[in-house]
């Protein structure tokens, strides 16, 4: 009898490209991830390090007329220290916490007053009472200050955040552009529009489609600023595009809607949860295909655009002329709660965007943008579109790739990824795939009984 010798790992390979269907059904992914999904022949032609998933974007770099204009007007102005208040913004803004809620700060104010009450040396006249209690929640509570924005910090904050602002919004819009190459908007509405670098990632996207931008900012000066950039540095000039209104209100009419809504960096100025709930709802019922939100990449943005979310997909303001739900296109792959806050140790979900700064002389190395977006659309979502999002850095071992994944049922998953264990589509795609990807594989709706796993290869 012929003995039977076990199978080579070059003998497997020349198998499984033989036999793709064995391939699909034998790749099983710790722990829940099953096989690629080939639905549709997802590569087609294309090789695996640009499969349908990839959402990566080279580093960003402002358009040259814009880069000339912020560089003209800081030159020209006479704000002292800008390097140092730069600096100084950039920080505050980065740290900066939502306002606490007149409800929560009640609630606090009142535990004190019963902390004191219990303690036979507090205070014994209810006026030294109330000042105690003030003193420790002024000690104790985030002072949450909003920001007048004049010409001299509006151009302050042009030379610290117009660069990064423009990377992220350019990512955002890189998103729909590459799983939506079809949709050509024609009008933008930017809510909290600042210096204007939404309208002009904007243009640098769509600016063969698009014909209105509307600008939206509370601030006379940044809207004056915004017209400057636009028309290269100086008030009299032409401006670089046409089609940009510039207003301090929202439009009235609920009739009038815009392809794409955008609000960046903007919910986070605003100065209660009430006024961020008014603003929502009407940007929601302005929005007649997708609402674009980011925020800083911390713990509170992340959490803003999470309630920012949960509001919109609750559908309680439903537009009478506009009564398609809304969906999450963008980042989760799910409706459901988000598993980063569920986490024992809530983490932001955010991801990263490479830029080249304005050279200003202290901007003369690339950075890095980190930032927090939900993309909302109307309609219903497609099932093509609920591939896994990349939630962290891929870790790229010999032989084995570590990727976390929030998944559309709902959870995260830490997938070790092999190529003899998962198949060589998956392994390759997974190698190419970084921190925002998708990765397009099929997952169950809930995870497999736990079994004793191999070790991966190292």
């Amino acid at each position: 009898m012929a003995t039977v010798r076990a199978p080579t790992l070059s003998r497997w390979r020349r198998t499984l490209r033989l036999a793709p269907q064995l391939s699909r059904a034998l790749a099983a992914l710790v722990p829940s991830v099953t096989h690629v999904d080939n639905r549709s022949d997802f590569l087609g032609k294309k090789p695996h390090r640009r499969h349908p998933g990839i959402l990566q974007l080279p580093h960003v770099q402002l358009p040259p007329a814009l880069a000339k204009a912020a560089q003209l007007l800081l030159l020209e102005s006479t704000v002292a220290d800008v390097e140092e208040k730069v600096q100084t913004l950039s920080n505050y803004l980065w740290s900066r916490h939502l306002p606490v809620e007149p409800e929560e700060l009640q609630r606090r104010a009142m535990h004190l007053e019963k902390k004191f009450l219990e303690n036979p040396d507090s205070p014994q006249t209810e006026e030294k009472l109330r000042r105690a209690v003030l003193h420790a929640l002024r000690r104790t509570t985030y002072h949450w200050q909003e920001l007048s924005y004049n010409k001299e910090l509006s151009l302050v904050y042009m030379a610290a955040r117009l660069d990064g602002g423009f990377a992220a919004v350019s990512r955002a819009f890189h998103e729909i552009q590459i799983r939506i190459p079809q949709f050509q908007p024609q009008t933008l509405m930017d809510f909290g529009s600042g210096t204007g670098s939404v309208t002009w990632a904007a243009h640098t996207a769509w600016g063969q489609s698009l014909r209105e931008y509307m600008c939206v900012d509370s601030s006379a000066a940044m809207l004056g600023l915004a017209e400057k950039l636009l028309k290269g540095g100086s008030e009299s000039g032409k401006p670089y595009f046409p089609g940009v209104f510039f207003r301090q209100f929202l439009p009235v009419s609920p009739k009038v809607q815009f392809d794409v809504v955008v609000a960046a960096f903007a919910l986070s100025e605003l100065p209660s949860a009430a006024d961020r709930t008014s603003v929502l709802h009407t940007l929601w019922r302005k929005t007649s295909h997708f609402l674009v939100l980011v925020e800083n990449g911390t713990r509170a943005g992340h959490r803003l655009l999470m309630d920012a979310r949960d509001l919109v997909l609750e559908g309680k303001e439903k537009s009478p002329s506009d009564p398609r739900p809304g969906f999450v296109f963008a980042p989760c792959p799910h409706e459901l709660p988000c598993p980063q806050l569920m986490a024992s140790q809530p983490l932001a979900c955010s991801f990263s965007q490479g830029y080249h700064p304005i050279p200003f002389s202290w901007n003369k190395k690339p950075k890095e943008e980190k930032f927090s977006m939900v993309i909302l659309a109307r309609g219903f979502p497609e099932d093509a579109n609920r591939w896994p999002r990349i939630t962290q850095p891929v870790l790229r071992r010999p032989r084995h790739v570590h990727c976390h994944l929030c998944c559309p049922d709902g959870h995260m998953q830490h997938a070790v990824i092999t190529a003899t264990r998962h198949g060589r589509d998956l392994y390759r795609c997974a190698r190419a795939s970084s921190w925002g990807d998708l990765l397009p594989v099929i997952t169950p709706p809930e995870s497999p009984p736990s079994s004793k796993q191999d070790p991966p290869e190292s």
